[in-house]
C-alpha cells in the first residue's frame, strides 16, 4: 500500500537549497560569526585560567612566565594564599557567569520578541565587548585585584552575553523553514565550537604577552563584530519583501494534514496539536509576542528545557574546565592544552551537522538525540581513562565531543526553532525568541549548578568521580527525553497500525 509522503521529505530530497538566496546566506554567515564571537570571549577567560590563578596567588607558588613587579608588593597583596583557593574561586565566576546568563537568557528572549533584534544583538555585543576589556585587561594594566569587582562585571557579562542565542536562533527561525532545518542548524549551531576554536587560538596566540592581552584581542574583535551586525543584518524576510519562513511552514503543514487525513482516526482527533491554537483567528495576521508562561506550556518545551540543563551541564563543563584539567592532569603547557581541547569542538561540529541531517531524513529528533546519548555514555567512560598521550586523548575528545555537543548544538538551536514554530503557535513568528530562551535559560542554570558542583567534586575525589558525574548527568537527559521518544513515535505505529488494519 503506498502512503502520501511528507512535503517537508519531499523537499529535501529535491535540495532544499534551491529555495534559499544570497540574502539567507548573508543572515546564516552573520548570525553565525555573531554569536561564534560571544563564545570566543567566554573561551578567553576559561584558555587563560592557569595564568589568572598564578598570577592571583603569591610568586613563590607561581610558575608562570609572568612576574609582577614589584615582587615584594604582590606577596602581601595577593587575592588567594594558594592555587586550591584560587580554582575555587575561578569555578565561582563560571556559576555567577551562567547564573546571571541563565536569568539574562529568560528576560533577553522576551525582549527579542518585543523588540528589534538587530539593536538587541548589537547592543549585547559591543557592552559585552566592553566588560571582558575591563574585567580582564584594565584590571591588570591598573594592578586592581579585588573579587567584588570581580563578581558584579562577571554577573554583568553574563546578562549583556544573553541577548545573543535568542535573537539569533529567532533570526535563523524566520528565514529558515523547517525542511531541512536540521542540517541547516545542524551546521549552523557550529557557531559554538567555531568561537571556542576562534578563542583558543586568539588566546593562545598571545598569551605568552600575558593573559590581560587575550581579553583585550577577544574584546576588541567581538566589539567589530557587533557594529557590522548593527549595520548588516536583516532579521526578518519580509524587511526585504520575501514570504516568512512559518507562511511556508503553513502551507506545508496544511498540505501533509490534506495528505494524510484518510490514514487518521476521528477518535484520535484530541491528540492533535493543531485541534486548538494559542492565536485568535483574528489575529492571524498581526501575530503578537506570545506569553512567558504560554511558552512554557507549549508541548515538548518543559521536558527539552530539563534534558538540556543536565546535558549542558556536561557540555559546559568541558567548555569550562577542559584546557584546566589538561594542564593540571597531564602537566602539558597551558597553550598546548588550549590548542588541543580544540579537537572536542570538532566533534561537536561533525556531530550537530551529521546528527541534524539524520534527524531531518528520519523527521524526527528525540530518538537521534537517544541513541547518540547512549553512546556519550561510553565515549565518557573511555576519555576519563586516557593515556597521557596527546594524539589518542584528541581522538578521544573528538569522539566525545561528537556524542555530547552534537545532541547539544541540536536542542538548542533545530529543536528550539521547532518548539518556537510549531503548528500551536502558527503565525506568531514572536514565539521564537522566548522559546530558545527558556531551553538555553534551564540549560545554564544546569551548568551553572554544575561548575560548583564539578569544583567541589574534584577537589574532594578527584577527576574520575568528575566523569562519573558527567555518566550520570547523561543518562538523567535521557531519562527526560524518552516522553518525547513516545510521543514522536505515537503516530508512525498508529498509521502503521491503521495500514495494516486496511490491508
Amino acid at each position: 500500500m503506498d502512503f502520501p509522503v511528507s512535503p517537508r521529505r519531499v523537499a529535501t530530497r529535491r535540495g532544499f537549497f534551491s529555495q534559499y538566496t544570497h540574502h539567507h546566506l548573508v543572515v546564516f554567515l552573520l548570525t553565525f560569526f555573531s554569536y561564534a564571537l560571544l563564545h570566543a570571549s567566554r573561551k578567553a577567560f576559561s584558555n587563560v585560567k592557569v595564568s589568572i590563578s598564578n598570577q592571583w596567588t603569591p610568586s613563590d607558588l607561581n610558575t608562570s612566565v609572568f612576574n609582577v613587579d614589584p615582587n615584594g608588593i604582590w606577596n602581601g597583596n595577593s587575592l588567594f594564599p594558594n592555587h586550591e583557593s584560587a580554582t575555587i574561586f575561578l569555578g565561582l565566576l563560571d556559576t555567577i557567569f551562567l547564573f546571571s546568563y541563565a536569568v539574562g537568557l529568560f528576560v533577553s528572549g522576551i525582549i527579542g520578541d518585543r523588540l528589534n533584534m538587530r539593536y538587541v544583538l548589537t547592543f549585547g555585543m559591543c557592552l559585552s565587548a566592553v566588560t571582558m576589556f575591563v574585567f580582564g585587561t584594565v584590571t591588570e594594566w591598573l594592578h586592581f585585584y579585588n573579587k567584588i569587582f570581580y563578581c558584579l562585571m562577571w554577573v554583568i557579562n553574563g546578562l549583556l552575553q544573553s541577548t545573543g542565542w535568542p535573537c539569533v536562533v529567532a533570526v535563523m527561525g524566520n528565514w529558515f523553514g523547517k525542511a531541512g532545518r536540521g542540517v541547516v542548524f545542524g551546521l549552523w549551531s557550529a557557531c559554538a565550537s567555531v568561537g571556542n576554536i576562534l578563542g583558543a587560538f586568539l588566546a593562545s596566540s598571545v598569551l605568552q604577552y600575558g593573559y590581560e592581552y587575550a581579553f583585550l584581542v577577544t574584546a576588541s574583535v567581538q566589539f567589530a563584530g557587533g557594529l557590522v551586525i548593527f549595520f548588516g543584518l536583516v532579521t526578518t524576510p519580509k524587511e526585504l519583501g520575501l514570504p516568512d519562513a512559518g507562511e511556508e511552514e503553513s502551507e506545508n503543514v496544511e498540505q501533509e494534514e490534506e495528505a494524510n487525513r484518510p490514514l487518521i482516526s476521528g477518535d484520535n482527533e484530541g491528540d492533535s496539536e493543531s485541534s486548538y491554537s494559542i492565536q485568535a483567528p483574528e489575529t492571524a495576521s498581526q501575530p503578537k509576542a506570545i506569553g512567558f508562561v504560554q511558552a512554557c506550556c507549549l508541548p515538548g518545551v518543559l521536558l527539552y528545557s530539563l534534558a538540556y540543563a543536565c546535558l549542558k551541564l556536561v557540555n559546559y563543563s568541558f567548555f569550562f574546565w577542559l584546557p584546566f584539567y589538561l594542564s593540571i592532569n597531564f602537566h602539558w603547557k597551558e597553550a598546548e592544552a588550549d590548542q588541543l581541547s580544540i579537537w572536542y569542538d570538532i566533534g561537536g561540529i561533525v556531530g550537530g551537522t551529521i546528527q541534524g541531517f539524520i534527524s531531518d531524513l528520519m523527521e524526527k529528533r528525540s530518538p537521534v538525540l537517544a541513541i547518540s546519548l547512549l553512546f556519550a555514555v561510553g565515549s565518557l567512560f573511555g576519555y576519563s581513562r586516557s593515556p597521557n598521550s596527546k594524539p589518542i586523548n584528541a581522538v578521544l575528545m573528538a569522539i566525545t565531543g561528537f556524542f555530547i555537543g552534537g545532541p547539544s548544538n541540536m536542542i538548542s538551536s533545530a529543536i528550539s526553532a521547532d518548539l518556537g514554530r510549531q503548528e500551536m503557535v502558527r503565525g506568531s513568528s514572536e514565539a521564537l525568541a522566548t522559546v530558545t530562551g527558556i531551553v538555553d535559560g534551564t540549560g545554564s542554570v544546569g551548568a551553572a549548578l554544575g561548575q560548583v558542583l564539578v569544583s567541589v567534586i574534584q577537589g574532594s575525589l578527584g577527576w574520575m568521580w568528575v566523569f562519573y558525574f558527567f555518566i550520570l548527568m547523561t543518562f538523567l537527559t535521557i531519562v527526560f527525553i524518552i516522553p518525547l521518544i513516545v510521543r514522536e513515535m505515537r503516530p508512525a505505529v498508529r498509521n502503521r497500525r491503521t495500514s495494516r488494519l486496511a490491508g
